[in-house]
């Protein structure tokens, strides 16, 4: 504990710890899975490519009928899509990008290399065995693993499974989670402001972040500052989600009752991190469902549910990879007050003269949302850490945070 605070990286081993992965699958149609997390293997049931065929749009001979300046006689046309009867021997075949190549060929002369006679075609190239022709299994060989459970599937996970014939794919089912905003003094968007009141920022930030890593929201409610109607809905949405994540009656005070909850009704098992922003962030759980308590200002839900909400949901999913890498980046910052807690500043990588570095937003406050929207990720200064122009620090794009 750094002054009773939990340091970063033992709170999310205690949270990943108590990280239920989810079981249960469903199977969609291929056209339908974009985003959705891999239930199972998948093995690859015959080669990629299943034939050798024409990387371009040329002739197809063998290497040792070529001699410079002697015309080589075209014995063949072959379409993609056409199954090639084998080569003659002395000649070359008119082949096209994707066409099987046709057996005895072992080259592909590009057509801007070749020139059309009435006797044939004469090549203006060196000819060497294996140019241009992509071969039987180069891309997945039969029995091999195309790709494993705990896979994301993107745009390019989509078109390997269509490679390997996949029309329906089993998946992981959503995870399930209830988002609950906590304040009298939140509204929500469209309504007139009255006095003390202020627009519900974090129902629409978490919705959003809930939405890209794959969460089904099975409720969204807006929590008045008593202790019983935090119970009550606490308990409600643990009877209906398989994690419940709240903004804001994480802290001391008198009007914050969901940790007060937790710790009545429920388990209080995490709190208070060593993290800026996001210090009074708890963890527990309500009638067995997880509870994950982000603090209530707008940048620092963000910055929290990136750093140790997305840990967990990753766990829950049975993905492959759980924690970002990210990359080494010199700062062009100072920070001259060091601070026990790690920071996660606001910040973007842009080139200066060549040079590449990472700019921080230049108003850090927990709630400035406007710094996330210019940053492009979050830079790390760990603790008791004083930085100057050029030092090295980690840098997390929102992209890998988030995928």
């Amino acid at each position: 504990m750094t002054a009773n605070l939990t340091p970063v990286e033992e709170a999310i081993a205690h949270i990943l710890g108590k990280a239920p992965v989810i079981t249960a699958t469903e199977f969609l149609p291929l056209t339908e899975s974009f985003g959705r997390i891999l239930a199972q293997d998948y093995q690859t049931p015959a080669d990629v490519p299943p034939a050798d065929n024409s990387a371009v749009d040329g002739y197809a001979l063998r290497a040792e009928d070529y001699a410079p300046g002697r015309a080589l006689p075209v014995s063949d046309r072959i379409p993609a899509g056409s199954a090639p009867s084998p080569l003659k021997p002395g000649t070359a075949a008119r082949i096209f990008t994707g066409s099987e190549v046709p057996a005895g060929a072992d080259t592909v002369i590009m057509q801007e290399r070749v020139e059309t006679t009435d006797d044939g075609i004469l090549i203006n190239a060196d000819v060497k065995t294996d140019q241009n022709i992509r071969r039987r299994g180069q891309d997945l060989a039969k029995g091999s693993l195309a790709l494993g459970k705990g896979t994301k599937i993107r745009a390019q996970e989509m078109g390997l499974l269509a490679s390997i014939g996949v029309a329906e794919v089993a998946v992981v089912k959503k995870l399930r989670v209830a988002i609950l905003s906590t304040g009298d003094e939140l509204v929500d968007p469209g309504t007139p402001l009255g006095p003390g009141q202020i627009y519900n920022t974090n129902r629409f930030t978490l919705l959003g972040l809930a939405s890209d890593v794959g969460c089904e929201v099975v409720l969204c409610e807006t929590l008045r500052d008593t202790r019983d109607v935090t119970r009550e809905t606490l308990e409600r949405a643990a009877s209906q989600a398989d994690l419940v994540i709240t903004s804001g009656g994480v802290s001391v005070g008198e009007e914050d009752h969901v940790r007060a909850v937790l710790e009545e009704s429920g388990e209080l098992s995490l709190w208070r991190l060593a993290i800026k922003p996001g210090k009074p962030l708890a963890f527990g759980s309500i009638k067995g469902t997880p509870v994950l308590g982000l603090p209530g200002n707008p940048a620092t839900v963000l910055v929290t549910f990136l750093i140790v909400g997305m840990p967990y949901i990753r766990t829950c999913q049975g993905r492959l990879r759980i924690h970002p890498v990210g990359q080494q980046v010199p700062a062009a910052f100072n920070v001259t007050s060091p601070s026990i807690r790690r920071e996660f500043v606001r910040a973007r990588i842009e080139s200066v003269e060549g040079k590449t570095e990472i700019n921080a937003y230049p108003n850090q406050s927990s709630g400035v949302l406007s710094s996330a929207c210019w940053a492009d990720g979050l830079a790390v200064v760990p603790e008791n850490t004083l930085v100057a122009e050029g030092d090295l620090l980690t840098y997390y794009p929102f992209t890998e945070l988030l995928s």
